[in-house]
């Protein structure tokens, strides 16, 4: 496959190679469009979209990075050896164009809740300290915080399915199954791979389906099926002392779950002080799909099953 010299006057447009040829049939400006498929790039059914809709008078500016400083003018600011100057890679690029979009096409909303993880911890301490041997002394399964934070979504996602949904211009789509993504950090960038039907799945599977999508994302072979999609996302940077954030939806899921770090704060239980293990964590909402009342119901659902976690294993 040729491949031209990008030109700075005209940027590269990512489409499959089908997207190319239905738009060069129609006489449609890829550039003109926005894709839903895998870091921006244009797929068939944007093609299809944007034909369905009829002739166009003039094409679309598409969404660009080019509304940041320039390099040239950001350099001025700096000593010339104050700085090592590291190009974009492509992946920096596509999450750089995605979050664009998001923030720029997505209406936002966030709702925030603190959940007591005690009962939690301890069944999680519980599991894992109930799992067989292996051969070489090490257990069976070791399930993470993270891995009952996915199961929990999914599961208040089947107990308020208005919220389980994916907007479009024409219809809302109401899913059956709770698909998490779950935000992954690899070196140059994030990568969300998704846990399909993650409320059927058991928190056990749950945990060895995370850890292997994510070491082959750390190794950049993760198939296009393995990340696109999704109805929401867990991003948790507990780990890394953060109490709490609100994370950037990723189209066409709804929402997105922020998750911060579990810690002991003194709260009143009965009138009286105590301590408790407190995680704060914040739902991201487009409000095209998830409103208001529906987001907090939705979190409601959540802080429930949280803070009793048997209901995990109903």
């Amino acid at each position: 496959m040729n491949i031209a010299a990008p030109n700075p006057s005209h940027p590269r447009v990512f489409a499959s190679p089908l997207a190319r040829r239905l738009a060069k049939e129609g006489g449609l400006d890829l550039s003109s469009l926005t894709g839903s498929g895998p870091h921006g790039r244009i797929i068939e059914r944007d093609v299809k979209s944007a034909l369905a809709g009829g002739p166009r008078k003039a094409a679309a500016e598409p969404i660009s990075l080019s509304e940041a400083p320039s390099l040239e003018t950001t350099r001025k600011y700096y000593a010339a050896d104050s700085y090592e100057e590291v190009p974009h890679d492509s992946m920096r690029k596509a999450i750089a164009r995605r979050l664009t979009e998001s923030i720029q096409t997505v209406p936002h909303f966030y709702l925030d809740v603190d959940c007591e993880i005690d009962a939690l911890l301890r069944l999680r301490e519980e599991f894992n300290a109930a799992a067989p041997k292996r051969a070489d002394g090490s257990p069976e399964w070791k399930t993470s915080v993270n891995d009952y934070i996915v199961k929990t979504l999914a599961l208040a996602l089947q107990r308020v399915p208005e919220a389980n949904v994916t907007f479009t211009p024409e219809a809302m789509l109401k899913h059956k199954a709770s698909d998490i993504g779950v935000a992954v950090a690899i070196p140059g960038g994030l990568i969300t791979p998704i846990i399909r039907n993650a409320q059927a799945k058991t928190v056990r599977e749950i945990s060895d389906e995370v850890r292997e999508l994510a070491g082959r994302a750390r190794e950049r072979k993760l198939k296009p099926q393995e990340y696109e999609g999704g109805v929401s996302a867990v991003s948790n940077l507990g780990m890394y002392g953060i109490k709490n954030f609100s994370a950037v939806i990723n189209p066409p899921q709804s929402t997105i779950l922020a998750v911060g770090k579990g810690e002991q704060r003194m709260v009143v239980k009965n009138g009286a002080p105590t301590v408790a293990t407190i995680m704060s964590v914040t739902l991201s909402c487009d409000h095209r799909a998830v409103d208001g009342a529906l987001g907090a119901e939705l979190l409601a659902a959540f802080k429930t099953l949280i803070e009793q976690p048997m209901g995990l294993f109903a």
